[in-house]
């Protein structure tokens, strides 16, 4: 039986090769444990073939001796069902978190915690005709009743103006985030080819990997995709994980486009597309295909924002904001109407037919949009001081007939955006519809985030660096290293009394 004299060396070499990989291996995890989106790598070690090989044993050994160790692959430590689950909650939870943002400015605008609210200042309204059917005769009554309703018109302009400004700036963030979108493709677009460049040579580009696993982690936050991965080709190593391709997906599971190829290396634009008319969106176009804003169902947080800022619908006005402030309009109409017909009754303390109390900028009677921005009380009432308001019914200064009737005005029902109801029932109404909503939202976020950091913690414990786990593998790769080296020292002295120390007995 012949074993090649130089064999323990050549294998003792490679034991020391593969452990100083392991041991590089091991300083680049230590160095990237707080770098984000870099995910634990480890050498995946395979036994060299062995000696003799079988077709060959020429030798006459019984079996085949062991020649060592070398590096397969350098591999990262990622399951891919983690990332799933990681990317669908963190899909759901930028839509709430977009949606709840948004119904957080509106409540701070609507401000029905403090006495600005518009439910004090209509109350106030109120209380202040109360005092003027007790005091009919006083002028100062007037004069309150006047400023009093100013303050409502007032309050009306300033909440359809903060919440239009809010709404504007929701449209802002829709344009940024299909900037967004666009660019995080480009990106990926960008990183398949270089992946694809690189695995046919039999090569793992990890850290490229990672930094398109993170790209896709972001983009999962703005739209709920549907990442599936091409093979190379070429010689790709069988853990090559090759370009992936990105499908945007609506709430049935279906694809509503693909917005990467990672087979041709093409991306399609996403694009929000909005009504000349009334500037909401009216579809969502990937590629050039218009998909119907109600049609697009892609939960993320571009869908909470086009949700929130208002879509088309039918040829409706839909959305968070859109449906408020519709309500302001109808509520600031409705009252309008009721309390001039009312006030119209009336005789001032003048003798004078009462004219309009309320009125709308711009000289229109009934404003189909934007009427709580555009009332206000008449100027003959303001330029008067009040002492135009028709709180009479037969023109005596004492008589506070029709002023009782204004009064009135705030309890009795009527008709309010087709429903039969009093001013203050109806916007507590819409109040309370707006706490429910916002109430759902901070719950849902919440427990989206709860399950997203439950994804991550998962995700991490598999992926992320643990420094006890590395300094463990590194004293273990040390030891390995460190016998490698006493066996290059042993077989060293070997071939020394070979070489040098045979045949010398006897000189």
């Amino acid at each position: 039986m012949t074993i090649p004299t130089f064999m323990g060396l050549e294998t003792a070499r490679r034991g020391l090769a593969a452990q100083q990989a392991a041991l590089s291996v091991t300083s680049n995890n230590i160095s990237n444990a707080n770098t984000e989106g870099y995910t634990r790598q480890r050498v995946a070690f395979q036994e060299t073939t062995p000696y003799p090989v079988v077709s060959r044993n020429a030798v006459g050994l019984a079996g085949q001796m062991g020649t060592g160790v070398e590096v397969g692959a350098v591999e990262r430590v990622r399951d891919s069902f983690l990332d799933y689950q990681y990317r669908t909650q963190n899909t759901n939870y930028g839509y709430y978190d977009s949606k709840a943002g948004a119904l957080a400015q509106m409540e701070n605008i609507m401000n029905e915690l403090k006495d600005s609210g518009l439910n004090n200042v209509l109350n106030s309204f109120w209380k202040s005709i109360q005092e003027l059917t007790s005091n009919a005769n006083e002028s100062s009554a007037r004069s309150v009743v006047a400023q009093k309703g100013q303050a409502v018109a007032d309050t009306f302009n300033e909440l359809y103006n903060s919440l239009t400004t809010v709404q504007k700036d929701l449209g802002d963030q829709i344009e940024q985030s299909t900037i967004t979108i666009n660019s995080l493709l480009s990106q990926l677009n960008s990183l398949n080819e270089q992946i694809a460049n690189v695995e046919p040579n039999g090569y793992l580009p990890n850290d490229l990997y990672d930094k398109r696993d993170l790209l896709l982690d972001q983009l999962s936050s703005m739209a709920n995709i549907k990442v599936s991965y091409n093979k190379s080709g070429g010689n790709s190593l069988a853990t090559a994980e090759g370009t992936v391709s990105v499908d945007i997906i609506g709430s049935d599971g279906r694809s509503l486009g693909k917005v990467l190829d990672g087979t041709t290396f093409t991306t399609k634009e996403v694009k929000v597309n909005y009504d000349d008319g009334t500037g909401l969106v009216t579809s969502v176009s990937i590629g050039g295909t218009d998909i119907n804003a109600d049609a697009f169902t892609s939960k993320g947080s571009l869908l909470g924002l086009i949700e929130s800022f208002g879509y088309m619908s039918g040829g409706e006005e839909k959305g968070t904001y859109p449906e408020m402030l519709a309500n302001l309009d109808e509520m600031a109409l409705a009252l309008a109407k009721a309390f001039n017909e009312v006030h119209q009754n009336g005789v001032t303390s003048s003798g004078q037919p009462g004219g309009l109390f309320f009125e709308f900028t711009g000289g229109e009677a009934e404003p189909a949009k934007g009427a709580a921005a555009k009332i206000k009380v008449a100027d003959n009432i303001m330029n008067s001081n009040g002492q135009n308001i028709a709180s009479s019914l037969n023109g005596e200064t004492s008589d506070n007939s029709n002023a009782t009737n204004l009064a009135a005005v705030f309890t009795k029902k009527i008709d309010i955006g087709g429903k039969s109801t009093t001013v203050l029932d109806y916007y507590a109404g819409i109040i309370g519809e707006m706490g429910v909503k916002a109430q759902e939202a901070n719950r849902l976020l919440s427990n989206s985030e709860t399950q997203l950091n439950s994804a991550e913690l998962n995700r991490q414990s598999t992926s992320a660096v643990s420094l006890d786990e590395e300094m463990s593998n590194m004293i273990q790769f040390q030891h390995a290293y460190n016998a490698a080296a006493r066996m290059i020292t042993v077989q060293d002295e070997i071939l020394d009394k070979i070489i040098n120390g045979m045949g010398v007995v006897g000189r």
